[in-house]
């Protein structure tokens, strides 16, 4: 009889939590892309990609950008977040913060361990830069180097030889003449 009323209260219970699906705002982490990119998946199972507002970690070629990848992975891969913020970049990606449900900040938590830089050119964050100059102070993560070089730096050094292949100038005809 009590093995009944527990194979019910079971069944009740998974039905009800079939029965009540993510909340809209809640999204699960399905893909790192990088440090500071993720993959979302929506309610209605559509994948977005986001691209962490105010921060920029290391590419992955540079020094600690897998490191700034595995950290992401470690800390919100497979878990729910809100995202604030919902403006689109020119690559189409949701540029947001990220946030667990338990409110930690996923973007903060990556400066303030040393993975990232605070993305000076479109962050204002007092609180962010703060926690920026507590890592550089206690060499966390990448400012463990001497001289580490901002992710901005090292694609403008990467951009010159890949624009020169693809801003040849094309032949005219007179030129054949």
């Amino acid at each position: 009889m009590l093995n009944k009323y527990r194979a019910l209260l079971l069944l009740f219970i998974f039905t009800l939590w079939g029965c009540n699906p993510r909340p809209d705002n809640l999204y699960k982490v399905v893909k790192i892309k990088d440090g500071d990119t993720i993959g979302l998946l929506t309610n209605d199972n559509q994948q977005i990609t986001v691209r962490l507002a105010e921060v920029d970690c290391p590419e992955k070629t540079q020094a600690f950008g897998q490191a700034a990848k595995k950290f992401t992975s470690d800390l919100c891969f497979g878990k729910d977040v809100k995202l604030v913020g919902n403006t689109k970049d020119r690559y189409g990606r949701t540029v947001a913060l990220v946030i667990l449900t338990d409110g930690t900040n996923v973007n903060y938590q990556l400066v303030k361990n040393g993975y990232a830089w605070q993305y000076k050119a479109y962050s204002q964050s007092v609180e962010l830069a703060g926690l920026e100059q507590q890592a550089r102070e206690n060499k966390l993560g990448l400012w463990q180097d001497e001289n580490p070089t901002p992710p901005w730096e090292f694609r403008k050094e990467k951009r010159p030889a890949a624009k020169k292949h693809y801003n040849k100038r094309k032949p005219k005809l007179e030129d054949s003449y």
